[in-house]
This record gives C-alpha cells, structure tokens and sequence, in this order.
C-alpha cells in the first residue's frame, strides 16, 4: 500500500492539429526520449496514411481503433485464505485508456513494416476493422476474465 496521498492526475492540454486529449495521450505514449516532435510526425504522418487508405477522416477511424482496443474486463490477484486467485473485475475508463495506449504502442513495435509511420497506421487500420496485435491482447484479457468468472464473487 501506498504510505503517501494518492498522486493527482494531471489534465493533458489537447494537441494543436485535432484538438483532442486523446491524440496528446497518445502522442505522449509513443514518445521515447522526450522526443515529443519526432513522436508527433509519426502521429500525424500515420493519421494521413489512414485518411489516404480509407478516405475517411482519419480522427474518427482512429477512435473505431482505440475504442475496439479497450478493454471492459480484467483479472486481479486477489489473495483469500493462502489461495491467490485471478477475480475478473470491471476497469475503470482511466486505466482503459492507459492499457489501449500501452498495448497499441507493443502492437505497433511488433510489427513487420519498415518504418514507424507505416506500422502505426497499419496498426490503426487494422484495429478498427477488428484485428491485429492489440485487438489479440484485448480478447486474450477479456477471455481471461471469462475464465475466471467463477471467483467473482471474491471482488472488492
């Protein structure tokens, strides 16, 4: 448990182009090294890729894409009598967020296409047609949550 306050959240000021929190969330998750520049030419080069492909507008493909990434449920380890066990429980929209941003970024890593650019927008593009890497992930920790279902009512 944590002996301090709880750390406040800090409000993320919407990006200049889309003018959307989201897109500054996720161009702050796919900054490595403080390279907040080279992370947003990678975020928009993608978005124009995505508009070039599908010929719609590429702020609404992306929330298809984030919003099929999002996660309902999750497993916890919960420790009941010297028994750990995994108890599926809801997840709060902060932590949604966190997970779609995290495991999209792993999707995008793992990806064959050559440059950052192409592997975001592939990863976008496929995400909001229901498939690719993190979409595998989502269904992987949603399965895992069904699994277990029979501890639910071990929840907190």
């Amino acid at each position: 448990m944590a002996r301090r306050r709880r750390a406040e959240v800090r409000q993320l000021l919407p990006d200049l182009v889309y003018q959307d929190v989201l897109v500054s969330a996720t161009i702050n998750r796919i900054m490595e090294d403080g390279k907040k520049n080279l992370a947003s030419r990678i975020f928009y080069g993608a978005m124009s890729i995505v508009q070039d492909r599908t010929g719609q507008e590429p702020l609404k493909v992306y929330k298809q894409a984030f919003d099929n990434i999002k996660p309902r449920v999750e497993v916890r380890s919960r420790r009941v009598g010297g028994s750990t066990y995994q108890v599926p429980v809801e997840v709060s929209v902060r932590r949604a967020q966190s997970l779609t941003l995290r495991w999209m970024k792993s999707a995008v890593d793992g990806r064959p296409e050559r440059t950052a650019v192409e592997r975001l927008a592939a990863e976008i593009l496929d995400a909001a047609q229901g498939r690719g890497g993190a979409i595998k992930k989502k269904d992987d920790v949603e399965r895992m949550a069904e699994a277990n279902r029979a501890y639910a009512h071990y929840r907190w």
